[in-house]
């Protein structure tokens, strides 16, 4: 069984590794791992093909997927699997014209979380800069469906900005999820050439008022490192995310997806992943998850249940 980042800190004694690696496509020693054993894995995605889901652990190509998969957990991905934007960082696949929301898409969602046994239910979403409310009310209706067949999980909804209208976050927000995320994904520097239509502004202020509706137990954000960002820069968005009232934060190390995505520019070191954490955590954020194969949704239950708790997850 691979190792979870939570069982163990990284090593803080190994040699640092040949600064040539990058340009020549090689992952350091701390991005290899163990292929996951078990049954479940094949269930899980037994699950979610019958089902006729997607999730963003396939569409994204997430590292962590078999992992989560062999755990029985996976974040469903709503709204059909083609976005409306295309960054520069997601292999999402993109299109100005997607399908119609399937109507039955939230029924579906909702019995394979019962079928997964999931506590702690996930949900992300493409932007649909198509539809007048953004997606909105179909996200409130995946909320209302898991809460009437699973009643005793927790629901952490993973959203776009909503091109900033208000009215449409709200929907979403009076159906007082758990957890409430919106990755800011970079520095505000990186923004324009990263993330496409979205802002670093906006994003803040996402945040600021999900925070401010009270509508949920936590607020969440995350971004990616290893795009070119210096070390100021990141601390600097930790600030602004604690500014606007963010409780929960996480930082990953990215990876380029495919070819015609932006090329890694520098693999972080677990060491300045940890420094990251301490960063956080000195100007008042409590809940600073950072490492290298740490995604927005990766052990999602596990940094709820620490941030409920106020105790620390070490990665």
């Amino acid at each position: 069984m691979s190792q979870s980042l939570f069982d163990a800190k990284p090593k803080l004694n190994r040699l640092p590794e040949n600064p040539d690696d990058t340009a020549k496509g090689r992952f350091p020693s701390w991005l290899h791992r163990k292929l996951p054993r078990g049954g479940n894995l094949s269930q899980t995605n037994a699950i979610v093909k019958t089902a006729h889901l997607s999730t963003v652990c396939e569409e994204a190509k997430c590292p962590n997927r078999l992992e989560c998969y062999s755990k029985k957990t996976a974040t469903f991905l709503a709204l059909g699997s083609a976005c409306t934007r295309a960054c520069g960082f997601c292999d999402i696949d993109f299109t100005k014209t997607p399908l119609p929301p399937e109507e039955d898409e939230p029924q579906r969602i909702a019995e394979s979380s019962k079928a997964l046994g999931l506590k702690h239910v996930v949900i992300t979403m493409v932007a649909r800069d198509d539809l007048p409310d953004q997606g909105a009310e179909h996200i409130a209706k995946i909320i209302r469906a898991i809460r009437k067949t699973s009643p005793t999980s927790t629901v952490e909804v993973l959203t776009s900005d909503y091109c900033g209208h208000f009215d449409a976050l709200d929907i979403v927000l009076n159906e007082k999820p758990e957890v409430f995320n919106h990755n800011i994904e970079t520095v505000r520097e990186l923004t324009p050439r990263v993330r496409h239509k979205a802002t670093y502004e906006r994003t803040l202020q996402v945040l600021e008022h999900a925070k401010r509706s009270n509508k949920s137990n936590f607020v969440k954000s995350g971004l990616m490192v290893g795009l070119g960002e210096t070390r100021e820069q990141v601390q600097q968005t930790l600030q602004d995310l604690h500014a606007v009232g963010t409780d929960i934060i996480t930082i990953g190390q990215y990876l380029q997806a495919a070819r015609n995505k932006l090329v890694v520019k520098s693999f972080v070191t677990p060491e300045q992943f940890d420094s990251y954490r301490e960063y956080g955590n000195s100007i008042g954020i409590k809940n600073v998850y950072s490492g290298p194969f740490v995604r927005s949704s990766y052990n999602a239950d596990l940094l709820q249940d620490a941030a409920m708790s106020n105790k620390d997850v070490s990665l």
